[in-house]
């Protein structure tokens, strides 16, 4: 093996794939048989948080950044002049595997640059997960991002040797797509989601007559939208994340603030990148959906496109409903108690089970790890509220924006300056 030349490629296609964030492992449980390397059942995978808070690694790289597609806010796009390389599936198999051995690793997602066609790139992610699995008998987590056009057979393998398959989205409307991606269209990447997911339920469907079924694509599927390389609104990205959450059952949908990779005039211009705080509200809209019961239509709507950027959107619903508050946490349902700002889940859950006890005080639920310094505007212990009979929703945020206000936040006035004065977000 020539070291070297393995190294190059390393540095070219690991660099490559750093634009791609849906590579969580959450929901994985492919547990170690027969003295086989890896589980990951036990830990998770890739250079991101699990939802328990863990961080976890894996080897993320593309097969080739070589392609036929001339997107335009891709690095990778054929018209791009950079440094090309791919590798053999021999030699992703055994960088996994030497990775996984030195314990730098702890799976892989693997993506690619599509030469010749769907299926001939698709084959070869297959490949490397089925060599992993059957000659090395490798029990760690796998990621693949499956190729848009591939057929349903290759599809299917996949799904049998992956823990989790994935297809970009990529533009949030198709109108933006067609824009910047003309060779593309939404149907493309629908319809291999669409085939994963009533997979899915065939495999598990046919799990409760047969336990000998094998498992299909056990930690599910996901997406990733990119945000600010066209002009869609905050309003448009939810939409569209919902529509695949209901509709397609995706474990996670990823929102990835676009970096400026050329000149093209259908882009945003070089050094205006989409401020990260932007994309961190997505993400905390996107958790009010999957976990507090909110409606798309309730975080954002047409008369309001986009997210508040000084505030997280659960605060800026509580703001904008004001008359819904406060709750009291002694009688009041879950569901109200979950949008309390400054409640978490679990938090909600403890509140509801401990108030069958005794009356619960401000001290009682900031031990049970509410931030109390933002729910207190928003619930009663009693029958009152004292900080909402005086304080209207301007000047409420204000002050908890005073007593709260985030590292997090202070790091990013400056970006939310500029953005609020920039056309775009008019």
């Amino acid at each position: 093996m020539n070291y070297d030349r393995i190294k190059e490629k390393l540095e070219i296609l690991a660099d490559a794939a750093k634009y791609d964030v849906s590579c969580s492992s959450s929901g994985g449980n492919r547990k170690n048989k027969d003295k086989g390397l890896g589980n990951s059942s036990a830990s998770g995978i890739c250079h991101t948080y699990t939802e328990d808070g863990r961080c976890v690694s894996l080897l993320k790289i593309l097969l080739t950044n070589f392609c036929i597609y001339d997107c335009a806010y891709c690095v990778t796009r054929k018209s791009n002049d950079i440094k090309r390389a791919a590798f053999t599936v021999e030699e992703v198999v055994d960088l996994t595997i030497n990775f996984y051995r030195r314990n730098y690793i702890e799976g892989l997602f693997l993506s690619s640059g599509i030469f010749k066609d769907a299926d001939y790139t698709m084959e070869r992610l297959v490949r490397v997960a089925k060599k992993l699995r059957l000659e090395h008998n490798f029990n760690g987590y796998i990621h693949l991002k499956t190729i848009p056009g591939a057929s349903d057979e290759l599809m299917r393998e996949a799904g049998l040797y992956a823990d989790r398959l994935s297809v970009n989205l990529e533009i949030p409307t198709e109108s933006g797509l067609k824009l910047l991606a003309p060779d593309k269209n939404h149907q493309q990447m629908i319809e291999p989601m669409g085939f994963v997911k009533n997979e899915i339920v065939v495999y598990k469907e046919e799990k409760k007559k047969f336990k000998s079924t094998p498992k299909f694509a056990p930690a599910g599927q996901s997406t990733q939208l990119i945000v600010g390389a066209t002009k869609e609104t905050d309003f448009q990205i939810i939409k569209v994340a919902d529509h695949f959450y209901t509709n397609f059952n995706l474990k996670r949908v990823y929102y990835s603030g676009y970096v400026p990779v050329s000149n093209d005039f259908r882009l945003p211009a070089l050094g205006t990148e989409v401020p990260m705080v932007r994309e961190n509200r997505l993400y905390q809209a996107d958790w009010l959906m999957r976990f507090y019961g909110f409606k798309a239509d309730e975080i954002v709507d047409r008369n309001q496109p986009f997210l508040d950027l000084e505030v997280d959107p659960k605060l800026g619903w509580a703001l904008r409903n004001i008359h819904q508050f406060p709750v009291n946490i002694q009688y009041d349902s879950l569901e109200m108690i979950l949008r309390v700002p400054g409640i978490g889940v679990k938090s909600a859950y403890k509140i509801v089970q401990a108030r069958r006890f005794q009356k619960l005080t401000l001290e009682h639920i900031k031990k049970m790890g509410v931030a109390t310094n933002r729910a207190k505007y928003f619930i009663s212990v009693s029958h009152s509220n004292q900080h909402l009979q005086y304080l209207d929703s301007l000047h409420l945020k204000k002050v908890i924006l005073n007593e709260t206000k985030s590292k997090f936040e202070k790091q990013f006035s400056a970006q939310l300056s500029l953005l609020n004065d920039s056309s775009f977000i008019r």
